[in-house]
């Protein structure tokens, strides 16, 4: 009975491998985030298709649909899953190109995945409002329902692990390469698939009208230093970094918000396959000190270091700057409606500039969500559900500087001019140059910084007493102006600074004062520091 039972055990298990287009044997497979149903690089990048094999020294022969390449087993540091490593870079293949079988072959077996397509690949990472999934946002059972048409949009998510040393292969997949279906965008809450990540490929995909393949791999309360490689921490910790990092003992398990275990474990395997771009949706791990005070530098250093790893992972193949977007962190708590580390961490991300692209965070894209409150979330406030908006701003900007699509007005007004009447006790914001027209929603949402003192901007600090609340008092088509007649703590003093929407949540949904009425897109929070006039 014994043998007879292994016997009929194992042709199930041929007969459902043959089924599933076989990707591993005992000592032959494909990295553990390939698989049926993909999509890799279209043209003019090329794709990288790599994985393990036993035999070092050994010939691999791949075969994409005619063409055929070979590639040598090269020891694995390692050992895991196998002794060696294979790697090719096919030829540019354009979206266009029918789905395709990847047959891989060699003295240690032969394996194979089908139904793979050529489009852009794109990364989703960050904590728990990335994490958050379809099935929990707004409008779910509708977008569940229509998900079944985008069967070119494809997903996959990695499984939530930790470790000390940086992997070359998953140690686990949470949801295997998907076409978009019901199940597979709405699995279940937390689990699988990233909301934001789901609509902005969706969303893509309507654009572009080509494949399109999702990466989720997320781990909600999680701090950017996990995510980032020791290379890009000391940039910013310097050698005291290395203390931080810990060494393999099973004695001290790593947790997820421990340095680098992160990138080690759900980003490292994946820098040598060949994507378009990353976003990315985190900060709220970080809003408070000291890491909070860090994040200039951590999240810059972050997105410089994967951009250098996956460029030399890839061979050249995923671009030295790769487009990255990110959404800047939304609202939480209505009350005490002051000012919290969610106001720093949000100019942060913008590297202390108010906007992206800009010199130092080039080919950066980014949707403001702080005028998106949810505070009766069952995910609680911190987790609004309104994903929809969020991603609909983050394709906007992706379009524009991911894609260079011309003639896309992807940011809301920015403040270009101070004009301070002394005699009247005014102050009036341009915008834009006066390029811009205003919708002006709500008149609450400035302050002035205002001291008897010019000669230090230090005194203005987020925490400061010396900013006051300043009410909007008239407006035109470009600019606002407000009023600190009747502001106490500024008449008679320097007005030293201005800053906008400078709240945890600075106002109620879609209502924050300035808006453009080109394209409905917020005004993004804003702080300038320095003598913008004196009142006597």
């Amino acid at each position: 009975m014994r043998p007879l039972l292994i016997l009929l055990l194992l042709v199930i298990f041929n007969s459902a491998s043959t089924r599933a287009g076989k990707k591993v044997t005992a000592d032959l497979s494909f990295a553990s985030h390939y698989g049926d149903h993909m999509v890799l690089q279209q043209a003019p990048k090329q794709a990288v298709v790599w994985g393990f094999a036993k035999t070092l020294g050994s010939v691999v022969k791949i075969t994409v649909q005619n063409d055929s390449y070979s590639a040598t087993v090269q020891k694995n540091p390692q050992d895991n899953p196998g002794p060696g490593v294979w790697k090719v870079l096919l030829k540019p293949t354009p979206s266009s190109t029918p789905p395709v079988i990847i047959s891989v072959k060699s003295v240690d077996g032969q394996v194979a995945i089908k139904d793979v397509l050529f489009g852009d690949v794109w990364l989703c990472s960050g904590q728990s409002n990335m994490q958050f999934t379809t099935d929990m946002m707004l409008n779910a059972s509708e977008e569940l329902e229509g998900a079944s048409k985008y069967t070119h949009v494809r997903l996959f998510t990695a499984s939530q692990v930790t470790s000390d040393v940086p992997l070359l292969n998953l140690k686990s997949v949470e949801e295997v390469w998907s076409l978009a279906a019901k199940d597979t965008v709405g699995h279940q809450p937390w689990k699988y698939f990233s909301a934001v990540c789901w609509l902005y490929g969706r969303m893509l995909y309507d654009r572009l009208k080509y494949p399109i393949g999702l990466i989720d791999t997320t781990w909600g309360g999680t701090p950017v230093e996990a995510w980032s490689s020791p290379d890009a921490l000391r940039q910013c910790y310097g050698q005291s970094n290395e203390d931080r990092v810990k060494v393999n003992d099973p004695m001290f398990p790593e947790a997820p918000g421990d340095h680098t275990v992160l990138w080690n474990a759900m980003i490292h395997p994946f820098l040598n396959t060949t994507i378009y771009g990353a976003i990315w949706y985190q900060g709220e791990a970080n809003a408070s000190p000291p890491t909070m005070n860090k994040y200039k530098c951590t999240f810059r250093a972050m997105i410089g270091d994967w951009r250098q790893k996956w460029h030399e992972g890839t061979m050249g193949q995923t671009d030295e700057n790769f487009p990255f977007g990110f959404v800047q962190l939304a609202p939480w708590r209505t009350k005490p409606n002051s000012p919290s580390g969610f106001s720093t961490i949000r100019w942060h991300q913008t590297y202390d500039m108010g906007y992206v692209p800009n010199y130092d965070l080039p080919k950066v894209f980014m949707a403001v969500a702080m005028d998106l409150p949810d505070p009766k979330s069952p995910w609680t406030g911190i987790h609004p559900r309104d994903k929809i908006d969020v991603a609909k701003r983050l394709v906007l900007s992706g379009l524009a500087v991911a894609y260079g699509k011309s003639g896309i007005k992807f940011q809301g007004p920015l403040p270009s001019a101070y004009f301070i009447d002394i005699g009247y006790y005014t102050l009036r914001v341009e915008y834009d140059s006066g390029k811009t027209l205003l919708e002006i929603r709500s008149s609450a949402g400035f302050e002035l910084c205002c001291s008897h003192d010019n000669t230090s901007i230090s005194q203005c600090n987020e925490t400061s007493t010396l900013w006051h609340e300043v009410p909007l008092v008239s407006h035109d088509s470009t600019s606002v102006t407000m009023s600190y007649g009747k502001v106490a703590g500024c008449v008679g003093q320097w007005v030293m600074g201005m800053r906008y929407a400078w709240r945890e949540t600075p106002c109620e949904f879609l209502a924050c004062p300035i808006y453009s009425v080109e394209n409905g897109l917020p005004a993004p929070p804003y702080v300038t520091v320095g003598i913008i006039g004196y009142d006597v």
